[in-house]
């Protein structure tokens, strides 16, 4: 298994900065889509460009382009979009919509939170939108441009949940998470999962274990990058061949290595799926789905281009919980019938617990 320091990837990480220039995508000319929506035209070129997975990942990319495109649609608009191949493209990818005229930029992933921060402070009239980043490049605490407008979302709240559920859907008592590199929007999801496992443990007088990420040294089993492909499945295997039998991976398309290795293995293992439910976006792996661990993207970033539209767009920062409902987690769909029956009613409870601060769930972006 390969493991890859936190300390080694992060450095100097402060409060909720997470700019990082890694993730790679796929490099194209900005393509003009429309909504016409029926509705009286205004001046207003909202404008997307992706990370890696581009916006058909099923997931991260994709939900933040339905956000952008529902709300182009109500607002009677056409939008631009552009898609990232390599690490190079995110600057000139960002300039190119700028040199179009977009009045608001939506940038997927904190991979390219310093081509936006550098865009924002050349070009104060531009409206910018930034999924999943802080946009704080210089680690002080602030957003690092008054015209950007961070979306975060505190995925460690609904990973307990998922947590808590792989605790109690477990027959080996072993479950296992790891992910495609050590940065907190990763690293909150198994961290959050492992709270859970911890809390159920506690409460029922269990000992599940949790494989793949070590709370203490914040720190766990990571592929190095954000594709599905061999490093993944190996890593999947190596903790299927612990008698892990509950699965979560974390980082966009990695999880259809782990479903491979799923499959392979000839054993009832449950996958957890994340960022959207797995089992709308992907009905290939819908059979092995308990849950997944869903950010509100599509939400937060209509509402956000909306208001942008509107001319009423507010740079403070978004953070999705389980109390504004902008993290959540999936249905159990096929598994429903795998799971006790009182699963769902503790989950209801715990949800309410966790929302009104009975229960702590620590993450870098809790309180």
């Amino acid at each position: 298994m390969r493991t890859i320091s936190r300390k080694a990837t992060l450095g100097g990480l402060a409060l909720i900065g997470t700019s990082v220039l890694v993730l790679s995508g796929c490099a194209a000319a900005p393509e003009t889509d429309g909504g016409n929506g029926g509705a009286e035209a205004i001046d207003f070129l909202p404008c997307i460009v992706s990370d890696a997975g581009g916006f058909d990942d099923k997931s991260f990319n994709q939900l933040s382009y339905e956000g952008l495109v529902k709300a182009a649609d109500e607002l009677g608009v056409e939008f631009k979009k552009v898609e990232s191949d390599v690490e190079t493209d995110y600057e000139p990818n960002v300039t190119s919509l700028v040199d179009q005229g977009c009045d608001l930029i939506v940038a997927v992933g904190f991979a390219l939170a310093d081509a936006t921060v550098a865009s924002a402070k050349a070009n104060a009239d531009v409206e910018y939108l930034i999924i999943d980043d802080a946009a704080d490049t210089d680690f002080d605490g602030t957003t690092d441009a008054e015209n950007i407008k961070p979306l975060l979302y505190d995925t460690a709240q609904a990973a307990f949940l998922a947590g808590y559920a792989a605790a109690d859907t477990t027959k080996t008592g072993i479950v296992g998470t790891f992910g495609g590199m050590n940065f907190p929007t990763v690293s909150i999801f198994m961290d959050g999962f492992a709270q859970g496992v911890d809390y159920y443990n506690e409460a029922k007088g269990a000992s599940v274990q949790v494989l793949g990420w070590d709370r203490a040294k914040q720190d766990g089993s990571f592929t190095g990058g954000f594709s599905a492909g061999t490093e993944a499945q190996n890593i999947a295997q190596g903790l299927i061949d612990q008698n892990v039998d509950v699965l979560l991976p974390v980082g966009g398309p990695i999880y259809q290595s782990a479903a491979a290795a799923i499959r392979d293995s000839g054993r009832e293992i449950a996958l957890i799926g994340t960022d959207a439910d797995v089992f709308d976006t992907d009905p290939t792996v819908a059979d092995l789905l308990l849950t997944s661990i869903r950010k509100g993207m599509d939400i937060s970033t209509y509402e956000a281009v909306l208001s942008a539209g509107k001319g009423t767009f507010d740079t403070a920062a978004y953070v999705g919980t389980l109390d504004n409902e902008g993290v959540s987690i999936a249905d159990f769909h096929d598994w429903s019938s795998k799971v006790k029956p009182e699963l769902a009613g503790e989950l209801d409870t715990l949800k309410a617990d966790i929302i009104s601060g009975k229960v702590k769930v620590e993450s870098y972006l809790a309180g």
